[in-house]
C-alpha cells in the first residue's frame, strides 16, 4: 500500500510488555501491505539514567564519549523490538544510526543531520523487512556516534521519512494535538488537522507533543506527519470519518484544512523567567551591551520589551530567558555591570508565557484586542508581548496561567461541545 515510518516514544517502549505492544502495531501495519521502518526512542527513564553516569564519572566529561553512553539507550530498545517482531514471525532487523548511516555534523550531544544513505534501507524495506532503527543518533565525519540532542528521535523519524519519501506516524502517551492542554482545560478538543506552521509554533511555545526541530523538517520537506497514541487497541483501531491517515492529528500543509480556524490552540510554559535591566542610557549601543555577553554564553533571549523615560534620557529593559538559564544570565549582567552602565537588576522565575496561535490571525482583526480584553477582564496582568504573523504571546505571573488558559480557550470558541 505505501511506505511507513513508525516511531515509538519512551513511554511506549518502556518495558517489554510496552514494546509487545507496539510490534502488535507495527505487525498490523505490515499485514496491510505497508513497507515499514520504526524509529524507537530509549526505555523511559533509562536516558537519564546514562545522562546521570556521565556526570558521576565526571563533572567535565567529553562529549563525544557522553554521545557513545547515552546512544546504548535506543540501541537497547530496537534490539529487543526486533527480537519480539521476530518471535511474531516477522522479519525484523535493527539498525544503529551509524548502519544506516544517518550523517551528522560533528557538534557532540547536539548534532544535526546532513544526509542520510536511504538506498540499502529502502531495499530491506521492499524485500518484505521491518527496519527497526535507533534513534536519535548518526555519525559524524570523524565516523564517530553523535547525538541529535533531548527529544531527538522525533527528528531521526522524520529526516528518515523524508529521505524514504514516507509518511511518518509519531507515536506517543496522548491521542493527538490538543486545542491546549486537556490536563488543565477540560474542555480542550483534538484536532484532526494542524498545519505545519501552526504546529511549529505550539511546540516552541511549549506543547511537548512533538520536537521543533522535526516538524520544521517535515515542513521543509513536506513530510505527512501522524500523531497517534500507541496506547490505541493496535488490532482495534476505529476510522476516523474524513481523515485518511486514521485517527490522531495530521500536522500538513494549510492547504489540506479546509476550514481554517482563527485561533486553533492555546500553548504555554513554565520554563522562563523574567529578568528587568533598570535605569541604562537610551542611546545606541546599550541593546547590543546587554544581549551581546548573554549570546556570548549561550544564553537564549525571547520576549524583550523595553519603556523609555518621559524625558527619553534613561530606559528599562526586560526580557525572558529560560529558567534553567537564569542564574547565569544574573551574573553574566552583573559582571558586565560596568559596560551596560545599569542602575539596578532584577530577575523572577515565577512567570509564564501564553500564546495564542492560528493560521486565521493573518486575516482577522482584532484577536490580540480580544486576548488582552479577555486576561484584563480577569485581573491578569501583561508583563511582556511579543507577535508573529500566526501567534501573540503574552508573559503573566505563573499563578494566573489556569485562569488565562481557560478564559483564552472560552472566547475563542475552541471548548468541546
Amino acid at each position: 500500500m505505501g511506505r511507513l515510518v513508525m516511531k515509538f516514544g519512551g513511554t511506549s517502549v518502556a518495558d517489554i510488555d510496552r514494546i509487545r505492544n507496539v510490534a502488535l502495531h507495527v505487525k498490523r501495519e505490515v499485514e496491510a501491505g505497508n513497507e515499514v521502518a520504526v524509529v524507537v526512542s530509549a526505555m523511559a527513564g533509562r536516558t537519564d539514567e546514562l545522562v546521570d553516569l556521565c556526570r558521576q564519572a565526571s563533572a567535565d566529561y567529553d562529549r563525544r564519549e557522553y554521545d557513545s553512553i547515552v546512544a546504548t539507550g535506543e540501541q537497547v530498545t530496537s534490539g529487543l523490538l526486533a527480537i519480539v517482531l521476530q518471535d511474531m514471525g516477522i522479519k525484523a532487523r535493527s539498525w544503529t544510526g551509524w548502519q544506516v548511516q544517518v550523517k551528522t555534523n560533528s557538534a557532540a550531544s547536539a548534532a544535526r543531520i546532513s544526509e542520510i544513505d536511504s538506498e540499502r534501507l529502502a531495499d530491506e524495506m521492499a524485500a518484505g523487512q521491518v527496519c527497526v532503527i535507533a534513534g536519535f543518533q548518526g555519525v559524524s565525519p570523524e565516523n564517530r556516534i553523535t547525538t541529535l540532542g533531548r527529544g531527538g528521535s522525533d527528528t531521526s523519524a522524520v529526516a528518515l521519512a523524508a529521505a524514504l519519501e514516507a509518511r511518518c506516524d509519531i507515536y506517543t502517551d496522548v491521542d493527538g494535538v490538543y486545542t491546549t492542554d486537556p490536563r488543565i482545560v477540560k474542555q480542550a478538543k483534538k484536532l484532526s488537522r494542524i498545519s505545519y506552521e501552526e504546529m511549529l509554533e505550539m511546540a516552541s511555545l511549549g506543547a511537548k507533543v512533538l520536537q521543533t526541530r522535526s516538524v520544521e523538517l517535515a515542513m521543509v520537506y513536506k513530510v505527512p506527519l501522524q500523531v497517534r497514541s500507541s496506547f490505541d487497541p493496535p488490532n482495534d483501531i476505529p476510522v476516523v470519518p474524513g481523515n485518511n491517515f486514521g485517527p490522531g492529528t495530521l500536522v500538513c500543509d494549510e492547504e489540506l484544512i479546509v476550514e481554517q480556524e482563527v485561533v486553533s490552540g492555546i500553548a504555554y510554559s513554565r520554563d522562563e523567567a523574567k529578568v528587568t535591566v533598570r535605569h541604562v542610557k537610551d542611546k545606541p549601543g546599550i541593546s547590543a551591551a546587554i544581549f551581546r555577553p548573554l549570546a556570548d554564553a549561550n544564553i537564549s533571549v525571547d520576549m524583550i520589551v523595553q519603556n523609555v523615560s518621559p524625558d527619553g534620557e534613561f530606559a528599562n529593559v526586560t526580557f525572558t530567558v529560560m529558567v534553567n538559564d537564569l542564574d547565569t544570565a544574573v551574573s553574566v549582567l552583573e559582571s558586565n555591570k560596568e559596560k551596560i552602565g545599569f542602575e539596578s537588576l532584577e530577575s523572577a522565575p515565577n512567570v509564564t508565557k501564553v500564546s495564542i496561535v492560528g493560521i486565521g490571525m493573518r486575516s482577522h482583526a482584532g484577536v490580540a484586542a480580544t486576548m488582552f480584553d479577555t486576561l484584563a477582564s480577569h485581573g491578569i496582568n501583561i508583563l511582556a508581548i511579543t507577535t508573529s504573523e500566526i501567534k501573540t504571546s503574552v508573559l503573566i505571573d505563573e499563578d494566573y496561567t489556569e485562569l488565562a488558559l481557560r478564559s483564552l480557550h472560552t472566547v475563542y470558541d475552541l471548548d468541546a461541545a
